[in-house]
Parts: C-alpha cells; structure tokens; sequence
C-alpha cells in the first residue's frame, strides 16, 4: 500500500548518474558510509546511555566527542541522498519504503537534535537515559531497514 502516488515529468537518460556506470554505485558507497558513520556514532553514545560501554566517560563527554562525527556522516547522508534520489525520483517517491524512510529519518534527527540532545548533555537519571537511548536505536534502526526495503518494495 503506497502512502503517496506522484509522477514527476522526468528523463532518467539525462541523467549522469544513469549514464555512467560507476557515478551511481560511488554515490551509494558514499550514502552507506554516512550512514554508518552517523548513525555508528549515535549507537555508541546509545549503548553508553544504556550502561553497556564507556562508564568512564558521561553521556555529555560522549555526544562531544563523537558530534563531529555524528553531524560529518549526516552531511554525507544528506547530501548524496537527494543526489540518489534524481536517478529515478517516480520509482523512489512512490515506494512505501523510501516514503516510511524519509518519515524515519525526520523523526530520528529531530530525536536526535531536540530530545536526545537534552538528555545527554544533562545527564539525567540512568532510567531516563536508557530508555531514550533505546528509543533513538529503534529510530536509528527503522530508517536502516526502511533504505534496505526500498530494493525490495
């Protein structure tokens, strides 16, 4: 069941990512990697909020040293997203997977950046911080699986 239903008057052979076969899978390489790098450093940061990792270091020092990290992998991300999303944007945006991905990625960064962030940088009590953690890997979680699907919906 598809969420939206668009035809965007496109022509995929103007397209450079179609016309060369290297430019779509480079690109690609580049989205996984942000990803993982974005998403790998919130899932530490996570886990120590959870009580399984780095107890010598708070939640606070945590998300300082890995924001740099955090925010490069989502520059990636967003930047070669958009990119990927010109090869075939009618394939694309009538897929329910990419439609659930781009809602999961908007909730995860505004979690990110509004709720996550707060409860780290107070390091408030280890139930609080735990169960946000959790809440921010099921996001983090989702929008993974949602870009996984999109090859397969």
């Amino acid at each position: 069941m598809m969420l939206l239903q668009y035809h965007i008057p496109y022509d995929p052979y103007h397209n450079p990512l179609n016309n060369n076969e290297w430019s779509f899978p480079l690109l690609e390489v580049i989205h996984i990697v942000g990803f993982a790098i974005a998403i790998g450093s919130i899932f530490m940061q996570d886990l120590r909020m959870m009580g399984m990792g780095w107890r010598k270091q708070l939640p606070s020092e945590l998300r300082k040293d890995f924001a740099p990290w955090t925010l490069g992998g989502f520059v990636a991300v967003l930047l070669s997203g958009p990119l990927i999303w010109t090869s075939d944007p009618n394939m694309y945006i009538n897929n329910p997977a990419f439609q659930f991905k781009m809602i999961a990625l908007l909730v995860g960064l505004l979690y990110h950046y509004t709720i996550h962030r707060k409860v780290t940088m107070a390091d408030s009590s280890a139930r609080a911080v735990a169960l946000v953690g959790v809440v921010s890997i099921a996001l983090w979680v989702s929008v993974i699986a949602s870009g996984i699907f999109i090859a397969f919906v």
